[in-house]
C-alpha cells in the first residue's frame, strides 16, 4: 500500500491521487497534470505526528487520575503521571 499522506505531504500540489499500490499509483495536479513521484521518497516517509496516535493508545485512561484526585489519594495520581511519563519517554516527539 502507498501511503497516500505522504504524497501530500512530499508533494504539496499533489491534488488527485488514484490507486495504492506501486503499480497502478496515479498522482495529478489541480489543473490535470501527472506529477512524477519518487516511490522510494514516499515509502521512506515517517509521518512527523505518529508519536501522537502511539502515546493515544497507551496513555492509562484519564478516569484513573481522576479517581487519584476525588479519593485525595496522592499515590495513586503520582503512579497515572509516572504512567504517563512512561509513555511519552516510549513515544518522543521526532
Amino acid at each position: 500500500m502507498i501511503n497516500h499522506k505522504a504524497i501530500r505531504a512530499l508533494y504539496t500540489n499533489a491534488f488527485n491521487i488514484i490507486g495504492s499500490t506501486a503499480s497502478d499509483i496515479e498522482v495529478y495536479d489541480i489543473t490535470g497534470n501527472v506529477i512524477e513521484i519518487d516511490l522510494a521518497a514516499v515509502q521512506a516517509w515517517s509521518d512527523p505526528d505518529e508519536y501522537k496516535f502511539k502515546r493515544a493508545l497507551e496513555y492509562p485512561p484519564v478516569t484513573d487520575y481522576l479517581d487519584g484526585v476525588v479519593k485525595g489519594n496522592q499515590q495513586q495520581i503520582d503512579a497515572y503521571i509516572a504512567a504517563c511519563q512512561a509513555v511519552k519517554a516510549k513515544y518522543p516527539k521526532p
